[in-house]
């Protein structure tokens, strides 16, 4: 298999959490146990996730709070859950949620 793109690890990644956050895994220690990210990349991403329009606000105060996606933008999230195996795989994460 060919290794992917980083344009397209980065894609997925972005989508990835965004799909995560919307589920209940709306915080980075969240994200990172059903990852295994780092934690600065599950950081980066949620910050990055602006750059393709998904709107994503940061509820409540400090570490009591928890990420929310407010808008979607042009993204379609079921497409998401069809290809979650597939990015899960581009992306070398195993699910432990």
């Amino acid at each position: 298999m060919n290794e992917a793109s980083k344009t397209k690890t980065s894609y997925y990644r972005r989508l990835l959490v965004a799909r995560l956050i919307e589920q209940g895994h709306n915080t980075v220690p969240a994200i990172m146990a059903a990852t295994g990210m780092p934690r600065r990349t599950a950081q980066d991403t949620i910050k990055a996730l602006a750059d393709l329009d998904v709107k994503v606000r940061f509820v409540g105060a400090n570490k009591n709070g928890y990420y929310q996606v407010d808008d979607w933008g042009a993204i379609n999230a079921t497409w998401i859950d069809e290809k979650l195996p597939e990015i899960q795989q581009v992306l070398g994460y195993v699910s432990h949620h």
